[in-house]
C-alpha cells in the first residue's frame, strides 16, 4: 500500500488536492541505499558478536521512514519493538540473551475445540513461529536466543508472525462466531463515500465482467474468459484493497486457475464464476468490514527480476491481438491490463512500475476515479479523448522523479497511440516491457 497517491496530490497553484487513497499490496523492495546498508552493518555486527548493535541496524533497516511503521527502543542490552503490519500489531523485547515477539489474534471468552482444532492444525505449516493461548488471548509468538537470532533468521521469523497472523485473525473471527477482535484500534477507517463507491464498482465490474463472459462459447473462448476472470482479480486486488474475508475470497479464486492440476480450463472458469456469484452476494456491510487502511512491514509478495515482468505483458499483448483484430475490443484491453497488473498482483513491483501501472489504471477506470473525488481525468469513454498532453506530462515526471536510481529507463513517449483505448493500453504496455530497469 501507498499512503499517498505518490506525490500526485500535489497540484498547481489555484488546483484542488486530489484525495489520499492508497492502493494495492505494500511493498518494502524500495528502501534506498542507506537501508540497504543498514541490513549489511546488522549482519556484520551479529557475527561480531554485537548483538544489541547488530538489532539496532535490523530495525532501522524495517523502518519505513515515510510511514513509520516501527518503533524502537534500546537501553543498554535491553530493549523493546512494535511494528504494524495490517490489521496486527507486533510487540516485541530482548534482553542480551533471549528476542521475542507476540501478536494478539483475537479474544476467545469461552474454549473452544473447533478453533484449537483450526490453530493445531495451522502449526503444521509453521517454519518459526507458533499458536499459543495465554488466558482468553489466542496469540502467535516467536522468539530466538540472542546468539541465533541473525538478521535472517529475524527477517524471515518476524515476516511469517506478521503476515500469517494479520491473515488469520479476520478469518478466525468470521469463521467462528465465538471469538472476538481484538487489537486492531490502529488501523484507518475509510470514510462512508469511499466505502460505498467501492463496494459500488466491486459489483459493477462483477456483474459487467459475467455478462461480457455469459454469451461467449465455452470452449472457443476458455482462454479469454480465463483472461477476464483473472484480470477482474487483480483489478479489484488493486484498486479496491480489500482486507481480510474479501482479499481471502479473491485469492481462493486464483488459486482456483493456478493450481497445477490436469482440469480444463473450461471447468476452472466455470468454478471461478461461481465463486465471483458468492461475492456478488456478500451483504454490503460484510463487505465494508472489509475496506480499511493501516501500516505494513513486509510484503506478502517478493520481488522478481524484471524479465520476469516484461515477459507477462509480452505473452498478454500477444495474446490480446486476435481479439482486437477480431472486433473484441472490451476482452483486449482486458488482456493487455491483465499482464501488468497480474504482476502488480504477484511480485513486489520497484515503485516507479507501480507508478507507471497506476497512470495507466487511471486512464482506463476515469469513472471510478472520478467517484472517489479526483478530478484528474485522462480519458474520456463517451467520447473516445484522450488528455493526450497530460498523460505525456505525467509519465515524463515519474521517469525524472527515478531518472537518478535508474538512468537508463527511457519510456519513449513518441510511441503512445490515442486513437482508441485498445492501442493505448498496447503501446503503453509495450513501452513498459521494454524499460531498461537497470538500477544504478
Amino acid at each position: 500500500m501507498f499512503d499517498k497517491l505518490f506525490g500526485w496530490g500535489k497540484k498547481k497553484a489555484g488546483q484542488e488536492a486530489e484525495p489520499e487513497i492508497s492502493f494495492g499490496r505494500y511493498s518494502d523492495n524500495n528502501k534506498p541505499l542507506a537501508k540497504v546498508n543498514r541490513w549489511t552493518d546488522a549482519d556484520n555486527l551479529f557475527k561480531e558478536k554485537k548483538y544489541p548493535e547488530s538489532l539496532d541496524a535490523f530495525f532501522e533497516y524495517l523502518r519505513d521512514d515515510t510511514i513509520q511503521n516501527v518503533v524502537y527502543e534500546r537501553n543498554g542490552a535491553e530493549g523493546r519493538f512494535l511494528f504494524y503490519q495490517g490489521s496486527k500489531i507486533v510487540r516485541g523485547s530482548f534482553d542480551g540473551e533471549l528476542l521475542k515477539a507476540e501478536v494478539t489474534l483475537a479474544r476467545m471468552p469461552q474454549p473452544s475445540v473447533p478453533v484449537m482444532r483450526r490453530l493445531l492444525e495451522m502449526n503444521f505449516n509453521l517454519y518459526y513461529s507458533r499458536f499459543s493461548l495465554d488466558n482468553d488471548r489466542l496469540c502467535m509468538r516467536f522468539d530466538s536466543d540472542a546468539e541465533t537470532a541473525s538478521p535472517s533468521k529475524l527477517y524471515y521469523g518476524l515476516k511469517e508472525l506478521a503476515t500469517k497472523a494479520d491473515k488469520q485473525d479476520d478469518l478466525l473471527v468470521q469463521d467462528f462466531t465465538i471469538l472476538e477482535t481484538s487489537d486492531s484500534e490502529h488501523i484507518t477507517v475509510l470514510s462512508e463515500n469511499e466505502k460505498l463507491v467501492k463496494y459500488e464498482f466491486l459489483q459493477k465490474w462483477i456483474k459487467q465482467t459475467l455478462d461480457i463472459i455469459s454469451p461467449l462459447d465455452a470452449d472457443k473462448f476458455s482462454g479469454g474468459i480465463a483472461y477476464l476472470l483473472l484480470a477482474l482479480i487483480c483489478r479489484i486486488d488493486y484498486l479496491i484493497t480489500p482486507e481480510g474475508k474479501l482479499l481471502h475470497e479473491l485469492e481462493k479464486i486464483a488459486g482456483i486457475y493456478f493450481k497445477k492440476d490436469e482440469r480444463p480450463v473450461v471447468e476452472k472458469n466455470r468454478d471461478m464464476i461461481e465463486e465471483f456469484k458468492k461475492i456478488q452476494a456478500i451483504p454490503k456491510e460484510e463487505v465494508f468490514k472489509n475496506l480499511f487502511r493501516s501500516k505494513h512491514t513486509f510484503a506478502i509478495v517478493a520481488p522478481q527480476q524484471y524479465k520476469t515482468i516484461a515477459d507477462n505483458i509480452h505473452a498478454s499483448n500477444q495474446n490480446m491481438m486476435w481479439y482486437r483484430d477480431n472486433n473484441y475490443p472490451f476482452i483486449a484491453t482486458q488482456i493487455c491490463e491483465y499482464g501488468i497488473s497480474y504482476c502488480q498482483y504477484s511480485y513486489s513491483l520497484p515503485s516507479v512500475i507501480t507508478e507507471l501501472f497506476h497512470l495507466f489504471m487511471m486512464v482506463n477506470y476515469p469513472d471510478y476515479f472520478s467517484a472517489l473525488g479526483y478530478k484528474t481525468a485522462y480519458y474520456d469513454p463517451a467520447s473516445g479523448k484522450f488528455e493526450n498532453e497530460s498523460i505525456i506530462e505525467k509519465v515524463l515526471s515519474i521517469q525524472q522523479k527515478w531518472k537518478e536510481k535508474y538512468p537508463l529507463m527511457d519510456f519513449k513517449t513518441q510511441n503512445l497511440r490515442f486513437d482508441s483505448l485498445v492501442n493505448f493500453d498496447l503501446t503503453f504496455t509495450n513501452e513498459m516491457e521494454f524499460l531498461n530497469m537497470e538500477p544504478k
